[in-house]
C-alpha cells in the first residue's frame, strides 16, 4: 500500500503533486510525446494565502486543470506518423457521390502532392509558415491561382480533419489565400450592349455560324449555365407556361460518358421566365431539330434540342468552341476586337444587366439558381465607375426636375398672393 503524502500544512497530496523543502508546490506529468515536465505554485489551492515577498501566481490545482485542459487538446503521441499525402488520401476516400469533375478535381490534387517534397513531409511538423512558403513555391513553379486555390481548396479540409480527429493542435492551412499568393487569374467581366449586339449581328449574318444564333441568343437572355442549357429537352420547354424548367444538366466525362446530374446548388431547380423572343428561338430549335433513327436517352432523359453529328447530345465544350472559333473570325474582320466571350460570359452579362436594370435582388436570386444573395452580386455583377456615375446622373436629374417643380409651386402661390393684396 502507498504512503499517503501530506503537505505541511497535513493536506493530502494527490498523485503528481509534492512539496520541496523550500515550501513550493510542484506537479509532475508527462507531455503528449512521454517526457516528464512540470509546473510549480507557492499555492496548493485557490485559497491559499500569498506568502510574503512571493510573485503572486494562480495556485498548482489550477494550474493542473491547465495542464489536464492542454493534453486533452494536444497532439496524439501516434498523429505525427501520417504524411501530407497520406492525409489528404484519407480525406479523400470519404467522400461519396462526388460528381465528375470533383472526382477529376480530386485525382489532380493528389498528382500534384505526389510530386511534391511537400506531400512527404509529417502533418504535425507542418506550421503556418509551411503551408504558406509551399503555396508560393507552386506559384513559383508556374502554377496558375486557380489551380492554387483548388490545390488549397482540398488540403484545408484534409488538414481541418485531423484537428478534428486530435491528431494535430491547429490547421496551418487556415489564412487566406489571396495575402500569400498573387492572384493572377482572369476574371469574367460582362460584355457591354453594343458588344453584345455586334456579337448577334454578326453570328446572325454569318453563313456559317447563323446556326447557332437561336442558341447563342438562349444563352443571353436566360442566364442558364451552359450545362444546364445542352441538357435542355424538348418537354423542358414549357410555351404554354412561358418558362423554361431546369432540373438537372448534362456533362460529358472524359472517358466520354454522358450523364445527367443535379444543379450546381439545391437552388439550382428553378423555372425560368421566357420572353417572346427567347421562346420563338426554341420554336425554330424544336423545328429545325434532327430526328436520329435511334432517340439518344441518358439517365432516362431523351430529346435533347442540340445532337452532335454522331446523334449524341451536345455539351459544354461543343458551345464553348463555337463562341471561341465566332469571336476569332470576327476579329480578323474588325478593327475593334471583341473581348473573350464564352457561355459563361453571356451569364454574366445577363444577370449584371438585370441587376442594373433594377430587378427585385432575390427574384435575380432565384432565377440565376444562385444559394445565396452573395454570390449574385459579388461574383456575377461586375458594377464599374461608369455605372455609378450613369445611376448619380439619373438621380440627380430626378432631384433637379423635383426642386424646379417646387420652385414652380412656389412662383405660383406667391403671385397668387400677390394679387390676393392688389400688388
Amino acid at each position: 500500500m502507498s504512503e499517503i503524502r501530506k503537505d505541511s500544512k497535513g493536506r493530502r497530496l494527490a498523485t503528481g503533486e509534492s512539496q520541496d523543502k523550500d515550501g513550493r508546490y510542484r506537479y509532475k506529468y508527462n507531455d503528449v510525446f512521454g517526457k516528464r515536465k512540470s509546473v510549480y505554485s507557492w499555492r496548493l489551492t485557490e485559497s491559499d494565502p500569498y506568502p510574503k515577498g512571493k510573485r503572486k501566481d494562480i495556485s498548482l490545482r489550477e494550474k493542473e486543470k491547465e495542464v489536464e485542459k492542454a493534453l486533452r487538446n494536444a497532439v496524439a503521441t501516434n498523429g505525427g506518423n501520417m504524411t501530407v499525402l497520406e492525409l489528404v488520401q484519407k480525406y479523400i476516400s470519404q467522400k461519396r457521390g462526388v460528381k465528375h469533375n470533383t472526382q477529376a478535381n480530386y485525382n489532380f490534387v493528389i498528382n500534384v502532392i505526389k510530386k511534391e517534397d511537400f506531400g512527404a513531409k509529417r502533418i504535425d511538423k507542418i506550421k503556418l509558415s509551411d503551408a504558406k512558403t509551399w503555396l508560393i513555391k507552386l506559384q513559383d513553379d508556374g502554377r496558375g491561382y486557380s489551380s492554387i486555390h483548388s490545390i488549397r481548396g482540398v488540403v484545408r479540409p484534409a488538414f481541418q480533419m485531423a484537428v478534428d480527429d486530435d491528431l494535430i493542435n491547429k490547421n496551418p492551412f487556415e489564412f487566406q489565400l489571396a495575402t500569400v499568393v498573387v492572384n493572377d487569374s482572369v476574371t469574367r467581366e460582362a460584355i457591354t450592349r453594343k458588344q453584345q449586339r455586334e456579337f448577334l449581328r454578326f453570328i446572325k449574318e454569318d453563313k456559317h455560324f447563323s446556326k447557332y444564333y437561336d442558341g447563342i441568343y438562349i444563352l443571353f437572355y436566360t442566364g442558364l449555365h451552359v450545362s444546364e442549357f445542352v441538357g435542355l429537352t424538348i418537354n423542358d420547354i414549357e410555351f404554354d407556361k412561358e418558362r423554361i424548367k431546369v432540373d438537372h444538366q448534362l456533362q460529358r466525362t472524359r472517358n466520354m460518358e454522358y450523364e445527367i446530374l443535379t444543379p450546381k446548388t439545391e437552388k439550382g431547380e428553378r423555372y425560368v421566365p421566357m420572353q417572346k423572343d427567347v421562346a420563338d428561338c426554341f420554336r425554330r430549335i424544336i423545328q429545325n431539330r434532327k430526328h436520329p433513327k435511334i432517340e439518344p436517352m441518358i439517365d432516362g432523359y431523351s430529346g435533347f434540342l442540340f445532337l452532335d453529328k454522331n446523334d449524341m447530345p451536345m455539351v459544354a465544350l461543343h458551345w464553348e468552341k463555337y463562341f471561341q472559333f465566332i469571336r476569332e473570325k470576327y476579329n480578323k474582320l474588325y478593327k475593334e476586337p471583341l473581348p473573350t466571350i464564352t457561355p459563361h460570359v453571356c451569364r454574366h452579362t445577363f444577370c449584371t444587366k438585370m441587376a442594373k436594370a433594377g430587378m427585385n435582388p432575390a427574384k435575380l436570386k432565384y432565377i440565376m439558381g444562385h444559394s445565396s444573395m452573395e454570390i449574385t452580386f459579388d461574383t456575377y455583377t461586375h458594377l464599374q465607375v461608369d455605372d455609378v456615375k450613369e445611376e448619380m446622373y439619373v438621380m440627380m436629374q430626378k432631384e433637379n426636375e423635383l426642386m424646379h417643380q417646387e420652385e414652380i409651386v412656389e412662383q405660383l402661390a406667391s403671385e397668387e398672393e400677390m394679387e390676393m393684396f392688389n400688388f
